[in-house]
């Protein structure tokens, strides 16, 4: 206990002498000195707003195949007697050509057989018309006969009566003068006929001239030329064959114009043709034709794409029509392409022509669009990023044109001159120091990809 007491004791001034240096210390000891902390700036890079004209575009990819396919069906039966020796798949035959040639020989004789019975009906009418002038003249000549024997009778049977001549004499009288009637009336009877023959005449004639007529048409049946300038795709005759009527012989594409059924996105082509539509009028429904009808009224323009390698081979097209279904597996629509010029400029290792099954991209465009081009990436929720006159960075509302691809059209609430911050600056806040840098190779790309205005 004691012990205790004395450790307190002598433990008490020890940490009361401690605690008053240490107090003298602190309060002799000055202040730290005070820094102020600088404003960081945040580097970005801008390019220059400037008011540009973009075409809206849309891209799809099909298929080349011909505007027309000529199947060459034979109309007529018969033998294989010709066949062109260029008719081979990959050859390009001219307007004209004369591709397969059947046998002639029962076609002439048919042809002969027809002109054959046109003249002999023709005869028989030519017949008809001298035994109608002789009939003519016969009865003419029974007539006065029968005046005659009409007198005679009338005279013979006044004697008969006065009892001059007698009875039998008057039955001789009256049997000749009823029989020179049955003459005249025979006559008559012939000549009122006359005109059903010759009608009966003539309809055959013209069933005759109908046949020659068939005769002649099989006849130039028999030859199968080619309509259009056009390559062979399938042969399917040889010299010898016996072809039946409605058999394919040939199937040649058509070279002077190409179709590419460009599959493209439903939200797109709409978008496309409200971007196209006067005054933004509305576009129309899915319906192929009223689509079909409209697409012709607007200035939509086309180009067909083809990547080889590192070159790309354009051919301009025109938007002919809109597919009749929609494709149930991707959901795009089909708008059908045509391009006249499909084998112009074609050229042996340098430029192919466009031919069918070539895989291509097609290209629709509307009337440019006038605005501020900027990259996508630089749209923030309806707000651009721009550096201020101070250097300071403002966001800004702005008013969206058009999208596309990597790039967007700015129609309002951005002016030109404005420097548009292309970079992702952090933190984001209105008022941030900036060092900028002006991009001027993104810069340059948005020239080229709109036209200045």
């Amino acid at each position: 206990m004691k012990t205790a007491l004395k450790l307190i004791f002598i433990t008490l001034p020890l940490m009361a002498i401690g605690v008053g240096i240490l107090v003298t210390i602190i309060a002799n000891t000055p202040a730290p000195a005070q820094t102020t902390v600088a404003e960081r700036p945040v580097a970005v890079r801008v390019i220059t707003a400037k008011t540009s004209a973009l075409p809206p575009q849309i891209t799809g990819y099909g298929l080349v195949r011909p505007a027309r396919v000529y199947e060459a069906i034979s109309q007529v039966a018969g033998t294989a007697d010709y066949v062109n020796p260029d008719l081979e798949n990959g050859e390009i035959l001219p307007e004209g050509a004369v591709l397969v040639r059947l046998s002639q020989a029962d076609f002439k004789l048919a042809i002969a057989q027809a002109k054959a019975n046109i003249r002999a009906a023709e005869a028989r009418l030519a017949e008809l018309d001298i035994s109608e002038k002789n009939q003519r003249a016969a009865l003419e000549i029974e007539q006065k006969a029968l005046e005659l024997k009409t007198r005679e009778f009338e005279r013979i049977q006044t004697l008969a009566a006065s009892g001059t001549a007698s009875g039998t004499a008057l039955d001789n009288v009256e049997a000749a003068m009823l029989a020179q009637s049955q003459k005249v009336l025979n006559l008559e009877n012939a000549l009122a006929l006359l005109p059903t023959q010759r009608q009966v005449q003539e309809e055959q004639i013209a069933v005759y001239q109908t046949s020659l007529q068939t005769a002649e048409l099989n006849l130039e049946r028999t030859t199968l030329t080619l309509p259009f300038n056009a390559r062979v795709a399938q042969r399917q005759v040889e010299i010898g064959q016996f072809v039946r009527a409605g058999q394919i012989t040939a199937i040649l594409d058509g070279v002077d114009a190409a179709e590419v059924e460009a599959e493209v996105s439903i939200g797109d082509m709409m978008a496309l043709l409200r971007a196209a539509s006067p005054e933004g009028g509305d576009a129309p429904g899915i319906g192929t034709s009223a689509m079909t009808g409209f697409l012709r009224q607007l200035a939509l323009t086309a180009e067909v794409r083809l990547r080889l390698d590192d070159q790309l081979l354009t051919w301009p097209a025109e938007v002919e029509r809109i597919s009749d279904t929609i494709d149930q597996k991707s959901g795009t629509l089909g708008v059908i392409l045509r391009v006249d010029t499909a084998y112009s400029g074609a050229a042996p290792g340098e430029r192919p022509p466009l031919t069918k099954g070539m895989f291509v991209e097609a290209a629709l465009s509307a009337a440019p669009q006038t605005g501020i081009l900027i990259p996508r990436s630089a749209l923030h929720n309806g707000q651009v990023y721009v550096a201020d006159e101070n250097a300071r960075l403002q966001r800004v509302s702005v008013t969206l044109a058009l999208v596309q691809g990597d790039v967007a059209l700015i129609s309002d609430g951005l002016e030109p001159g404005a420097q548009v911050i292309v970079s992702s600056p952090t933190p984001v806040m209105d008022g941030l120091l900036l060092i900028v840098t002006p991009d001027m190779a993104l810069e340059d790309h948005l020239t080229g990809l709109g036209q200045a205005q």
